[in-house]
């Protein structure tokens, strides 16, 4: 999530009351964590495991719970509870707003728009031009809809990650301070649900299509030209490439690629990412025509197996 301004590393210490290295005029520009972090941005770390990661990445400014030494170029703000620092940080710049009617004073609505009786449209959205938004839809804070888009009833736009701190005696959430951009000529089916990122975005380009009841976990990106046929599952920080089709209940495991062009049948489930211009079956999938053979000799294992049994049984008589 970018700032609404820079602030300085003194300005953002103080609001945690935390130590820092580095020089106080020091320029932050966002917050995001590990997986979606640019140059500017402050992240957390508070494992040992994930230090060298979180000093080595693009963030300039390190939210940290030990004294290490700074990395040339960049920052340290020292924390005893990083998570719940960076939780305090995410709630100042990104608090949740409760609406005032069923479509925000502060979103902007495109002209052409069709907002239909019962659809919520939440604080600082924006719609593009011609879009059709039917009834029950509803836009989280935030949301971002190009020109051209069809959303169908049911479906929820910008609900939060599924993403959480596992702890000794509780279940930490993690505030969601990312948004949901769904660019021109989308069509988003009945029921679906897309999260918006942690603090990143999660992105459905041009011209994709979905049918019902599709779940698109956060910071995920669709691609360009895409179809999903109804009740696809994808998991968070996932990258579909352009011109990918998933058939009937596909599931994508968690920060996957699934390549350009791909086909995936359905029922099918991944569970690391696949090469484009293929297609795939099974769970877990390999290429179709792998499987198919696969298929087709576990159907002979009871006739092989028969087989077997008269030459142990003829072998036995000829003792």
């Amino acid at each position: 999530m970018k700032l609404p301004k820079p602030y300085t590393l003194a300005e953002i210490a103080g609001i945690i009351a935390a130590e820092y290295s580095g020089s106080a005029d020091f320029e932050i520009s966002g917050i995001n964590e590990i997986h979606m972090v640019e140059t500017g941005d402050l992240t957390f770390v508070d494992h040992p495991k994930y230090y060298e990661k979180a000093l080595g990445s693009k963030a300039t400014t390190i939210l940290i719970n030990k004294k290490v030494d700074r990395p040339e170029g960049k920052a340290l703000i020292f924390s005893e509870k990083p998570f719940d620092d960076y939780m305090k940080l995410v709630k100042r710049f990104r608090p949740f707003e409760p609406a005032s009617g069923m479509i925000s004073p502060s979103a902007e609505i495109g002209e052409g728009t069709i907002i239909q009786p019962g659809a919520f449209v939440g604080n600082h959205v924006k719609i593009g031009k011609n879009c059709l938004i039917h009834a029950n839809v509803s836009i989280y804070d935030h949301s971002i809809i190009g020109d051209n888009v069809i959303i169908h009833s049911g479906t929820v736009i910008g609900a939060d990650a599924f993403y959480f701190q596992k702890r000794a005696t509780e279940t930490v959430k993690f505030e969601s301070c990312g948004r949901v951009i769904i660019k021109n000529n989308v069509e988003i089916g009945a029921c679906c649900t897309i999260d918006k990122g942690v603090s990143g975005d999660t992105i459905v380009d041009e011209f994709t299509k979905f049918d019902n009841h599709i779940q698109i976990g956060h910071d995920t990106y669709v691609g360009k030209r895409c179809l999903f046929a109804t009740a696809v599952i994808i998991a968070g920080v996932t990258r579909i490439e352009d011109d990918v089709i998933l058939w009937g209940q596909v599931a994508v495991n968690k920060d996957l690629v699934v390549g350009k062009g791909a086909v995936v049948l359905g029922t099918s489930a991944l569970d690391k990412s696949i090469e484009g211009g293929k297609v795939y079956f099974g769970a877990p999938a390999v290429e179709a025509r792998a499987k198919w053979k696969e298929l087709a000799l576990i159907r002979k294992l009871p006739e092989i197996y028969e087989d077997l049994q008269q030459i142990k049984a003829d072998a036995g008589k000829g003792q």
